[in-house]
């Protein structure tokens, strides 16, 4: 395999939410947006905002079939989310969203290189 069929074309880059971690691409999040934080993020057909709450830097992923029956997922803080792929650390920090307070969301920083 050469270097060159090994690239992922710019519409399939994979991105991680900064919120939940979840990995799509930046077309999926664009058009379905993200599905455990839509209702706070609002990346449904704003790519910019696309942009703003997804990382295309993270390590490890972890495929979620069954959150409820996951070790995994609990371990992950990941057990409330729906099935999907997540990855394990994104590097990045959400920006201010009025929205995650007023519904009592607590965000918490999935970077493991910063301490918070």
């Amino acid at each position: 395999m050469s270097a060159e069929s090994a690239y992922l074309p710019p519409s399939l880059t994979l991105e991680a939410c900064l919120l939940c971690s979840l990995v799509k691409t930046i077309d999926q999040f664009e058009y379905d947006g993200c599905d455990n934080c839509e209702s706070y993020l609002q990346m449904k057909g704003n790519r910019e905002m696309v942009y703003e709450c997804t990382s295309s830097s993270f390590d490890g992923v972890i495929a979620m079939m069954s959150p409820e029956d996951s070790w995994v997922a609990k371990w992950q803080r990941i057990g409330n989310f729906k099935p999907g792929v997540y990855a394990v650390s994104v590097t990045g920090r959400l920006p201010p969203v009025r929205e995650l307070k007023s519904r009592g969301v607590i965000y918490k920083s999935r970077d493991t290189a910063v301490k918070t």
